[in-house]
C-alpha cells in the first residue's frame, strides 16, 4: 500500500510521538526532514503548513494537521486501537489526560527546554523559571503516575494508546533536556511510569524509531543523546 500520510520531523522531536503512533497503527506513511540547524520550521513553506512554525506537521488526504494532541486523536479516531470509542466509558478518562499531556506537560517542559521563549534574555529569570517548571513537572507526573494506578489500561506500555506513545518521549526529555540541567529528574520516582516506559521499548514501533532517529537501545528508561541517520534535535 502506498503512504496515504507525510510526517514532517525532526529527531526527537515532538513528531517522535506521531512516528510512534503510526508504526503502533501499521499506517504505511512517509517522512520529511525539517531541518532545525537552517530553521527550516520559519520557511514559508512549511508555516504554509503549520503557520505556528512547531513540530510535527502531518499531511494526510484532507489537509495537514498540527499539534500533535490533535494528530493523535485524528489518527486514533480514523484507525481505532490507540484510544477507547466514543461510546466506551474510558473514553472520557483517555481524553481528559491526553488534553493534560498536551496542555499541561508538555508546555511545562517546554519551558525547561527553551526559558528564553518564555522569560527572555536575562539569565536569573531564566534559571528561576526553569527551576520552577520543573518542580511543576514534577508534580506533574505524580498526577500521572496516580493516573496510571486507576486506568492501568489506558497507561500502558505493553498496550500501548495515545496516552502511553506521549508519556515514553516526554519522560525521555525529561531526562535528557538541557544537558546539564536534569538532575532533578529521576524516572525510578514514578514507578508506574517507569514500567510503561520500559514496556514501551519492547515494541516493534520503538525499534523503529530507534533505528530511525538514533535514539540508543534504552530510549525511555535510560536515554542517551540522539546520534540520528540524518538531522539535528535541537
Amino acid at each position: 500500500m502506498s503512504a496515504r500520510y507525510r510526517l514532517h520531523y525532526a529527531p526527537d522531536n515532538a513528531s517522535l510521538i506521531v512516528r510512534l503512533a503510526l508504526d503502533e497503527l501499521g499506517v504505511p506513511f512517509e517522512t520529511v526532514l525539517v531541518d532545525r540547524r537552517s530553521q527550516a520550521q520559519r520557511a514559508p513553506a512549511y508555516l504554509a503548513l503549520n503557520p505556528a512554525g512547531r513540530i510535527p506537521v502531518l499531511e494526510v488526504p484532507d489537509g495537514p494537521i498540527f499539534e500533535t494532541g490533535a494528530i493523535l486523536l485524528w489518527l486514533a479516531d480514523r484507525h481505532g486501537g490507540l484510544i477507547p470509542d466514543p461510546g466506551d466509558a474510558a473514553r472520557g478518562a483517555a481524553l481528559k489526560w491526553l488534553f493534560f499531556l498536551s496542555n499541561t506537560l508538555h508546555p511545562a517542559l517546554r519551558m525547561i527546554f527553551y526559558p528564553d521563549q518564555y522569560a527572555g534574555g536575562d539569565a536569573a529569570g531564566q534559571a528561576a523559571l526553569r527551576a520552577q517548571m520543573q518542580g511543576e513537572v514534577a508534580r506533574h507526573l505524580d498526577l500521572l503516575d496516580h493516573a496510571a494506578g486507576v486506568h492501568p489500561a489506558l497507561f500502558s506500555g505493553s498496550a500501548p494508546t495515545v496516552i502511553g506513545l506521549y508519556l515514553g518521549p516526554a519522560l525521555r526529555w525529561a531526562a535528557l533536556y538541557p544537558s546539564g540541567e536534569t538532575g532533578w529528574f529521576d524516572l525510578s520516582r514514578w514507578p508506574r511510569l517507569y514500567a510503561l516506559a520500559r514496556d514501551l521499548e519492547g515494541r516493534a514501533s520503538t525499534r523503529a524509531a530507534i533505528a530511525a532517529e538514533g535514539l540508543g537501545a534504552h530510549p525511555f528508561t535510560a536515554p542517551c543523546l540522539p546520534d540520528p541517520p540524518e538531522g539535528v534535535a535541537l
